[in-house]
């Protein structure tokens, strides 16, 4: 199928020099690209074909309507073809072309869109430093010396001479939206409803890595606070975000800033829940997000009585959350950064 895209792209470019005027540059867009054309019934095939040959196809289709559509407009601008009449020169009634229009990154729109379902449930949105000291990002959240997180081979550490050198001290690429919890908890003002977004770093990358990513982070302290009310915070989340429909799980996990904790998994939309041949998720499921309950030592270390005030906390990635929206099908979470239109205009 492939050839067949390649051949008709062939077609109309030759087909395209013999237009000579805006009456043939018209009927030769309707032929070719037109809702009912030639271009647009090849393109219906698409549909027929396996899930590996849309992946190599898919782009060649966009690449060629893309280059046919550029051709026209470059053929409609160009003196003397498909704008201009014999013995009139240039035809100033026709339209003009249009400039691109942009619009935000999907990154952003994701960003905008959990901001706005937090609000509705009382969140506000506060923001954190994404260059924290060692002490917020680890030692604060219960996290011991030797915690593999704070390795340098996991996380991004700074030199800066002009900041103390001491181990509690040392400056980091926040590797998650957590460094805001304790910083929230010394403002004393409670009780505390905070969504943290922000950048986040990691050495790591591969289909469900970046080195640079998104995370939200959530907060609750007050009275009486309990892990039935995170769980009801989850599945609000998951419902308004992915659909009501949209099946999730929660997994006993261990966090050091978080007692119980749990880890949280969605139905893997790229494969549909199946696993088969999904190269993202594991066995169907896909992991977004980790919280529990804060531990007493976090909030101690913001100046809360743990006997007074109980807390719960998680975080969830930006990215993976988007990426499992209904229907979208990306199995790479870096395709969101190669700055690759043809991806891009989609959104």
């Amino acid at each position: 199928m492939q050839h067949q895209f390649e051949q008709l792209k062939k077609e109309a470019l030759v087909a395209l020099t013999s237009a000579r005027d805006a009456d043939a540059l018209r009927a030769w867009e309707i032929l070719y690209l037109g809702r009912k054309g030639k271009l647009a019934q090849l393109m219906e095939k698409l549909g027929t074909l396996s899930v590996e040959e849309k992946k190599k196809v898919g782009p060649i289709a966009n690449a060629v309507k893309q280059e046919l559509t550029q051709a026209i407009e470059v053929k409609r601008t160009s003196p003397g073809d498909g704008r201009s009449s014999p013995g009139d020169g240039f035809d100033t009634t026709l339209p003009g072309v249009r400039p691109p229009q942009g619009h935000l990154h999907p990154v952003t729109q994701a960003i905008q869109e959990i901001e706005d379902i937090f609000s509705r449930i009382g969140f506000h949105r506060a923001r954190h430093p994404e260059v924290d000291t060692d002490w917020y990002a680890f030692e604060s959240l219960n996290m011991p010396a030797d915690h593999p997180a704070r390795d340098e081979w996991e996380t991004y550490f700074i030199e800066s001479p002009n900041h103390r050198n001491t181990e509690s001290q040392k400056l980091v690429l926040t590797p998650h939206t957590s460094n805001g919890q304790v910083r929230e908890l010394e403002k004393g003002k409670l009780p505390i409803r905070m969504v943290n977004i922000s950048k986040c770093y990691r050495r790591q990358s591969d289909v469900s890595h970046v080195p640079m990513f998104h995370q939200f982070e959530g907060v609750y302290v007050d009275e009486h606070v309990t892990f039935q009310h995170l769980k009801g915070v989850f599945e609000y989340f998951i419902h308004e975000f992915f659909g009501p429909k949209r099946t999730y799980r929660l997994r006993p996990f261990h966090f050091r800033f978080t007692e119980p904790s749990v880890e949280v998994d969605v139905q893997c939309d790229v494969c549909n829940g199946t696993g088969k041949n999904c190269r993202l998720c594991k066995n169907g499921w896909l992991e977004l997000a980790g919280g529990g309950m804060m531990h007493p030592n976090v909030l101690k270390a913001g100046g809360v009585d743990p006997k007074k005030y109980t807390a719960f906390a998680f975080g969830f990635g930006v990215e993976r959350s988007y990426m499992m929206k209904s229907g979208l099908k990306v199995d790479d979470i870096r395709i969101l950064y190669k700055n690759d239109l043809r991806f891009l205009e989609q959104f």
